[in-house]
């Protein structure tokens, strides 16, 4: 449920009225538990965050995740816009670094939660899913408490 208390100010659009506002049911916007579901915090960026997603078939996997609950790149300002991409550009930079993939996928979709959001997915030849599109979840691959610290400072290292 989007968060009505946000009084709107006099003179704001739509859009900035929807950047602002919160659902108080999706992780990137609460973090806490609903995150902790799927994925790990790692820091912010400019205008995103940048979360470690838990299940690590492919390594380094990342989400970077907009600041605000909107579900649409035509949702924020040009401005806004390109500084979400360079945080993808920063974010995929930092993978390149730390983990040495020969590809970084990239995906975007969000009809299933509608939170303007990256998929940053590390590919490596002859390894799983080379060649082919990248599963949401497979559910294969998961880390322990030392080892997903252990890939957060590589990854906060690499920025």
């Amino acid at each position: 449920m989007l968060d009505m208390k946000i009084k709107p100010q006099r003179g704001e659009t739509y859009e900035r009225r929807m950047m602002i506002m919160k659902d108080s049911n999706c992780g990137y916007c609460m973090g806490g538990e609903i995150l902790a579901g799927f994925g790990i915090k790692i820091c912010d960026l400019q205008v995103s965050q940048l979360i470690l997603f838990k299940e690590q078939s492919h390594p380094g996997r990342v989400i970077v995740a907009y600041k605000d609950h909107v579900s649409e790149l035509v949702d924020i300002s040009d401005e806004e816009r390109n500084l979400f991409f360079q945080d993808v550009a920063t974010a995929a930079k930092a993978l390149h670094k730390a983990f040495h993939p020969d590809k970084v996928n990239y995906g975007a979709y969000g009809d299933g939660g509608c939170h303007l959001h990256f998929h940053l997915v590390p590919k490596y030849k002859d390894e799983f899913e080379w060649g082919t599109p990248f599963a949401m979840n497979p559910g294969k691959t998961y880390l322990t408490e030392e080892e997903y610290a252990q890939m957060i400072e590589k990854i906060k290292a690499a920025l």
